[in-house]
């Protein structure tokens, strides 16, 4: 009798933890799937912004809902190997034209328009890369914060929206680092 007891209570302890997990995986996956993951930013292209080893939420809702923005921090599969994710900012949007020149980005939205050069108080070290691109439906211009230690659209060309996972949401680590959407640009 004592055996049958004691073989029911390690039963229903076992069926409660399978409840549990089954329960934990129908809440969790999803977020983790649709909403939110977590992403470790690796090397230093987005210096002073980001350094190595920062470990950043990344919100992939909001690109749903509406289009990534020039001066976001996005998170994206690298189009020339989409098993790596990379981190950069938006520098052009579909349908703009990019100058880069001597270090200088202007932006030129349309043909006959003189542009904006912006105004990246987040570049600590600009790069001397002279260029003009212009991008096609659907194509962002990204580059790293870091001009002078940044692979990016100066080097392999525009990145396609089906690329772009979601943006930097919340910085975690370093603990005195915290923040809800790290290197966004104050307009």
């Amino acid at each position: 009798m004592e055996n049958e007891r004691e073989s029911n209570s390690v039963w229903g302890f076992v069926v409660e933890v399978v409840k549990f997990a089954v329960l934990a995986a129908l809440i969790v996956l999803p977020i983790r799937i649709f909403i939110a993951q977590p992403f470790i930013v690796k090397g230093e292209s987005m210096v002073p912004t980001f350094d190595d080893g920062e470990y950043l939420i990344v919100d992939e809702i909001s690109y749903y809902a509406g289009e990534p923005k020039r001066g976001d921090v996005v998170i994206f599969r690298y189009p020339k190997d989409p098993s790596k994710y990379f981190i950069k900012r938006i520098i052009g949007l579909p349908g703009d034209t990019v100058v880069i020149e001597d270090g200088s980005v202007k932006i030129r939205a349309g043909e006959g328009s003189s542009g904006l050069t912006l105004e990246e108080t987040y570049v600590t070290h600009a790069s001397r890369d002279n260029l003009v691109t212009t991008l096609g439906k659907g194509e962002y211009f990204v580059m790293g914060d870091n001009r002078r230690n940044s692979l990016d659209s100066r080097v392999w060309g525009a990145l396609p929206r089906e690329n772009i996972i979601g943006r930097a949401f919340l910085r975690l680590f370093p603990p005195d680092e915290i923040g809800v959407f790290p290197g966004a640009v104050q307009k």
